[in-house]
């Protein structure tokens, strides 16, 4: 019935996360509401280092993107679970920091990083920053150099792989802007200027292809293209990289009818090809990163969490139209991605989630802009004002991440945890852990070391 398994229904006929009421949680903290479910979190994790232990004998690492959803306690979560952190802002990485995250298992991304970013970077000991330019690595040849060190720093390749999924989230063709390009030879003349650097160690490749892709086959692909790509920096450069990273991009479910690929799967066969290509080249398996979560769609939380509202007008079906216009308290300062790229979502009315979702309706925002939609024509129980409205699966695919000032409405600042130990609600007592980084506080942190 629901896309997650930490979806339920109670005997009042209310959705719940992780056994907890929903409709009470809308009550006590007010609307809109992102909600996640630590025990679901916490779990997917596990599975993914499970799947590196069975795949690659334990030599590889889960990332979790930043960008999915950023806070202190979300930090503090993947990596309890042996999970590594990319960040890909100096915001994101100072609320790694802020969280007690160890800097050498933080991955800086980004293709435009200011000098501010890369100094702080280099003054935390992040891990890894994943150059996308030339002049980002000039930027940190001269700062290392500076400093006296020698920066570890891997390169973001575009494979040239098309991976048919939305354009804004397609990152590994030609013409993406991220990263050095590998058809033209871009790629290899930048890697011979990183291995000429001195104060720069170039230990790996990186590359991510895009999101929200339900196909296997361009991932594996991207695997052996760029597998072909590292051992032509073995042979023809005399350079032995240590480390690759493969991106994600796993698609996950939204709706019912989505095809989601279980994430074994994916695994299992990107690790075939990445085991028969090294033999090929008579080379050793490199150590092995992949993105638990698209960076579009965090699988390691997409499914483990919902965004509340409460629908304040309903407009009826007309002669011209077909179906009910329902307004909420929400909107696209809160939920941009159906207005940036028509995200299917699955909606539902949480005090009457045991009834049957008959009603048509397009459900929109509150800001003034027409296209400010959550959904279109979308199957719902019957609304009424007052109703609660749960939009699953969207307290994290960025959203709260991608939250804005539009019409100075008050942003969703609120993120609730629910854990088994720690019951939650007014019905079972749970607590709520909060966690907040304004990005002053990344400003006041850079001031002092710049």
């Amino acid at each position: 019935m629901f896309v997650s398994d930490c979806y339920n229904v109670n005997e009042k006929g209310h959705l719940t996360i992780s056994d907890c009421d929903t409709v009470e949680l809308a009550e006590k903290y007010g609307t809109a509401l992102y909600v996640m479910s630590e025990d679901e979190i916490r779990s997917v994790c596990r599975r993914y280092k499970s799947s590196f232990e069975r795949h690659y004998n334990g030599k590889g690492t889960a990332l979790y993107a930043s960008k999915a959803f950023c806070c202190k306690e979300i930090c503090r979560i993947v990596t309890e679970e042996g999970l590594d952190l990319d960040v890909v802002s100096g915001g994101e990485l100072y609320t790694a920091l802020a969280a007690g995250v160890d800097a050498k298992h933080i991955h800086f991304h980004g293709n435009n990083k200011t000098m501010q970013e890369l100094r702080y970077a280099l003054e935390s000991g992040v891990g890894d920053i994943v150059v996308d330019n030339l002049n980002e690595l000039h930027r940190i040849e001269k700062l290392s150099a500076e400093k006296g060190v020698v920066t570890s720093i891997s390169m973001r390749i575009k494979p040239g792989i098309d991976a048919h999924t939305h354009e804004f989230i397609r990152t590994g063709q030609i013409d993406s802007k991220f990263g050095f390009a590998l058809e033209n030879g871009e790629a290899f003349e930048a890697v011979k200027e990183a291995v000429a650097c001195e104060n720069v160690e170039l230990i790996g490749l990186h590359c991510h292809i895009g999101s929200q892709i339900f196909d296997k086959a361009p991932f594996v692909l991207a695997a052996q293209v760029m597998l072909k790509f590292y051992n032509k920096i073995h042979t023809e450069l005399g350079k032995t990289l240590t480390h690759l990273n493969l991106g994600g991009g796993f698609g996950v479910k939204y709706k019912e009818a989505d095809a989601a690929v279980p994430y074994e799967d994916y695994m299992s066969d990107v690790s075939e090809a990445v085991h028969a290509a090294c033999k090929e080249y008579g080379i050793q398996v490199p150590y092995i990163y992949i993105f638990t979560l698209s960076r579009d769609a965090p699988s390691s939380v997409q499914a483990t969490g919902l965004t509340r509202v409460t629908p304040s007008a309903i407009s009826r079906p007309s002669r011209m139209c077909a179906y009910a216009m329902l307004a909420g308290g929400g909107g696209m300062y809160e939920n941009p991605r159906y207005a940036l790229y028509q995200s299917d979502y699955t909606c539902l009315i949480a005090n009457k989630a045991n009834e049957p979702a008959d009603f048509t309706a397009t459900i929109a925002g509150k800001c003034c802009e027409s296209g400010d939609l959550i959904q279109e024509n979308t199957l719902i129980q019957k609304p009424e004002v007052g109703d609660i409205l749960a939009v699953l699966s969207a307290a994290v695919r960025r959203n709260y991440s991608m939250a804005s000032n539009y019409n100075r409405i008050t942003r969703v600042r609120r993120s609730s945890w629910f854990t088994a130990e720690n019951p939650v609600s007014s019905s079972k007592g749970r607590p709520m852990k909060t966690s907040c980084v304004t990005m002053c506080d990344f400003t006041h942190c850079c001031a002092k070391i710049s």
